[in-house]
């Protein structure tokens, strides 16, 4: 995933289509959008630390107070994390606002990763949906 070029994430679903990460459960993931957030966040969160800023640990939200929570996951500490807005005895810690205008340090970081775009590219009329389906079945 390239996020308008300022970080990348790779995230891996397995091949079993009878894995519950395909289907919507509101039992086991009620914020789905969750794992890319998540991994998201690993990345600007990397490229905080070659940056040389400093800034909490993205695991580290229950040492700040936050909680896994039923419906929303970690929906609070990612949006305090995301504008450092995050309470603690010497003030509001979080990624600093500069790291939303700055590309990854390292030009390596590009090596694998894939436009959410062209990979997810999905048929935007009946024609292109009717050749998507020709070109799935090899006609």
């Amino acid at each position: 995933m390239d996020y308008y070029g300022i970080g990348f994430s790779n995230i891996r679903l397995p091949n079993d289509s009878k894995s519950y990460i395909y289907k919507y459960n509101r039992k086991v993931n009620t914020f789905p959008e969750e794992v890319f957030m998540h991994e998201f966040l690993h990345s600007l969160e990397r490229n905080a630390k070659e940056y040389g800023y400093e800034r909490p640990q993205l695991h580290d939200y229950e040492k700040y107070g936050y909680e896994n929570e039923v419906l929303v996951g970690q929906k609070k500490w990612y949006t305090d994390y995301m504008n450092q807005n995050i309470n603690t005895a010497n003030g509001k810690i979080g990624l600093p606002p500069e790291i939303y205008h700055l590309k990854p340090a390292k030009s390596s970081n590009f090596t694998y990763s894939n436009r959410l775009e062209e990979v997810f590219q999905e048929p935007e009329n009946i024609i292109e949906e009717i050749k998507e389906i020709k070109r799935k079945m090899g006609i």
